[in-house]
């Protein structure tokens, strides 16, 4: 860990400081880019927006780290644990608020959120739809901030790879998964274990995809489920917007006892990648976003009947997308 942070903190803050140096020139290159693009194919000014939304992210990063390094020292270099993570919420949420509130802006997105009434109270588990770069920053703004649930997160190891995620997300109540791991035992263990003991204030956040959607990503594990469950391959070949759902971490969740929250959204989908947002589909868009409750009371108990129930969740996400889609 230590090892890993002397290079991607330091990276991270050298980065920002050539950025901030060269970012009067980034914003003129960019200009002519986009003149250019749009003279020709009338597409929107993004060279631009993704300048400034790059620098705007890297300066959160490095205000994140230093209020982290701060506060630790205030706690007696991380002797005062519980206070170093209670200190530590209020810095996720200007992370995910500020970044998000950049993207609108820059982008001229509109958030339409129904169904927000049925988040509270917890304890819950959060299942959400994975489509977007974008949509990481939904839980905390839409859950934490506005609802008041303070969120146990299910991600990837590789996420470790961004510092503030790292020094932040080590010091809350995380788990970053090992998808490669060995001993998927292990893996499932520890997901039991963040499950554990959460209050009505909490909740754990899983994305059951696993990944974000594409269509390459969904014939692949519409591919993979033929050969590894082959009474699912039909259910999975049905879905158009959604990646099939993973089986082990959700199914490991539901045996907490916990409500069930699903969110679907629609209108981030195909911006897996910085070079699909650089095509300009984003800019103007309306994001809706709907959330609803299941009681633990009405989840199947038996494993076969948790998966099914699960894909039928999932057809219901894929569902409403189509139909926000279309609409």
């Amino acid at each position: 860990m230590v090892r890993r942070r002397l290079v991607t903190i330091p990276r991270s803050v050298l980065l920002f400081a050539v950025v901030t140096v060269l970012l009067p020139l980034l914003l003129a290159v960019g200009a002519v880019v986009d003149a250019v693009r749009w003279a020709v194919r009338r597409a929107p000014w993004m060279t631009v927006r993704l300048v400034a939304f790059g620098w705007l992210y890297l300066a959160v990063e490095t205000v994140a780290l230093g209020r982290f390094l701060l506060h630790w020292v205030l706690s007696g270099f991380g002797r005062r644990s519980d206070w170093l993570v209670a200190k530590a919420w209020p810095v996720q949420t200007f992370w995910a608020r500020t970044l998000l509130g950049g993207v609108r802006r820059l982008f001229r997105l509109r958030f339409a959120v129904t169904g927000a009434d049925v988040i509270r109270p917890g304890p819950i588990v959060a299942m959400f739809r994975h489509a977007s770069i974008v949509d990481n920053l939904l839980p905390v703004v839409l859950l934490t901030h506005d609802q008041g649930i303070r969120l146990r997160w299910i991600v990837k190891r590789e996420l470790l790879a961004v510092p503030g995620l790292d020094v932040g997300g080590t010091r809350l109540p995380n788990l970053f998964v090992d998808r490669s791991s060995a001993d998927p035992r292990t893996e499932i263990r520890r997901i039991r274990e963040l499950a554990t003991g959460l209050t009505p204030a909490e909740g754990v956040l899983i994305y059951p995809e696993g990944t974000r959607f594409t269509e390459e990503r969904r014939a692949k594990a519409v591919a993979a489920l033929a050969t590894r469950d082959p009474s699912m391959r039909t259910r999975a070949e049905r879905l158009r917007n959604v990646l099939p759902p993973r089986i082990g971490g959700p199914l490991t969740l539901l045996d907490a006892g916990y409500d069930v929250v699903v969110c679907a959204h629609e209108g981030l989908g195909g911006f897996a990648k910085i070079g699909d947002v650089w095509s300009g589909g984003l800019v103007g868009r309306t994001i809706n976003v709907t959330f609803w409750r299941i009681p633990a009371a009405t989840i199947p108990t038996g494993r076969k009947e948790r998966i099914a129930w699960l894909f039928e969740e999932w057809e219901r996400v894929d569902a409403w997308i189509g139909a926000t889609g279309a609409a």
